[in-house]
């Protein structure tokens, strides 16, 4: 997410602000499920057979994984892309957005988000060799993920093990009765989103004028309710975490993933880990190969926030794609990371493309607009 404080936040905080600062995050993080339920409720206005016409554009996994890139570069943030896929998958019959169509589209999320780690390194973009190292740091992140996309689409395409492993996770923890999970979060979930709706039907509202109006609000209220859950928990955690990574790292890339994997949890965004990397790495703080699997740890953190999404949905199938999301970047980092000679390759292109970028800045923004927007775009628009 671009439009957070990525400044280093207080290493000492006044308790009572502490405890404030959690309990905003609790509401927060309860407004954010509400969002995701206006969400789904927007859709049902629409009716299945408007829905199913909406996103039938998108059954091409190709695009879908098009899509999927261009919508978080759009919002900066795949966090909420995610939970908005989440929202629609779990609607009740599966009308919005069918599961196996939004299996690509999570691939896409995944790579999408790392553009916000590229930007902030074109903060150094005068300093030499800071920006060398600022650079190798942002695209190994984007090497990474897109070896996950070639190496795994592929095999879901041909055997769609991640939408099968997932649906039997998601049995496992719901149950295979196949009736609705009895939350007390969801309960207090619909309680919350109830007086919203009544409000704007009593203002005559209905039909495709209140699916917009909905839609709009709770895209709005799940960027703002993102935004401040990571700004409060950079200020909380983050600041006493980010001392601690030199002390930690040069034991074990695995202990690195799952520092990363736990501060991601923390601060709600793969983004705030990632991009508080890249300045690291410019001042020479820690190598790219000590900050690598920190990003892979970020990958496997960020996926908390489908997952709490999927508290919202109304059925298994919102459960079934957050997992999807889990099990795509773990499985990831358990085939690429543990052979030395895979996990050298983003490392190396991300050398290689610093070295050039820092010899001519165009590098970055070919680099930049054909990744993130002219691929995705050529994608979508052939495979529509």
């Amino acid at each position: 997410m671009s439009n957070v404080d990525l400044n280093p936040g207080p290493l000492g905080v006044p308790t009572s602000q502490k405890f404030l600062r959690m309990g905003a995050v609790v509401g927060l993080v309860y407004l954010f499920l509400v969002s995701i339920r206006l969400m789904g409720s927007a859709v049902k206005v629409l009716g299945a057979d408007a829905a199913t016409d909406l996103f039938s554009g998108v059954a091409n996994p190709f695009a879908g994984v098009a899509v999927g890139v261009l919508a978080t570069v759009l919002v900066q943030s795949s966090s909420t892309t995610t939970a908005t896929i989440v929202g629609l998958v779990g609607q009740s019959g599966g009308t919005a957005l069918p599961l196996k169509a939004a299996v690509p589209m999570i691939m896409g999320a995944n790579l999408g988000t790392t553009i916000t780690n590229t930007i902030v390194s074109i903060g150094h973009v005068r300093q030499g060799g800071a920006f060398r190292r600022a650079f190798a740091a942002a695209t190994v992140h984007d090497f990474f993920n897109l070896m996950l996309v070639f190496t795994l689409l592929p095999l879901e395409l041909m055997t769609g093990f991640l939408e099968k492993s997932a649906t039997v996770l998601s049995g496992f923890f719901q149950g295979s009765s196949g009736s609705e999970y009895k939350s007390p979060i969801k309960a207090a979930v619909k309680a919350g989103e109830k007086p919203i709706l009544e409000l704007f039907t009593s203002f005559g509202l209905q039909g495709g004028a209140l699916s917009i109006v909905l839609v709009g609000i709770a895209l709005a209220l799940i960027a703002v309710c993102l935004i401040y859950i990571t700004r409060n928990m950079r200020v909380l955690i983050s600041g006493q975490l980010e001392l601690a990574l030199n002390r930690v790292l040069g034991k074990s890339g695995f202990l690195g993933i799952l520092v990363g994997t736990l501060m991601t949890i923390a601060v709600q965004s793969s983004s705030i880990t990632t991009s508080l990397l890249v300045p690291m790495c410019a001042a020479g703080v820690l190598t790219l190969r000590n900050a690598f699997p920190i990003m892979m740890g970020a990958n496997i953190g960020t996926t908390v926030t489908a997952l709490l999404a999927s508290l919202a949905a109304d059925n298994q199938a919102g459960l079934t794609i957050a997992l999807v999301h889990t099990l795509f970047n773990l499985i990831g980092v358990c085939i690429l990371y543990p052979i030395p000679a895979v996990r050298r390759i983003p490392l190396r292109l991300a050398r290689l493309l610093a070295v050039r970028a820092q010899r001519n800045v165009l590098w970055v923004v070919f680099y930049v607009v054909g990744v993130f927007i002219l691929l995705p775009l050529a994608g979508y628009l052939v495979f529509h």
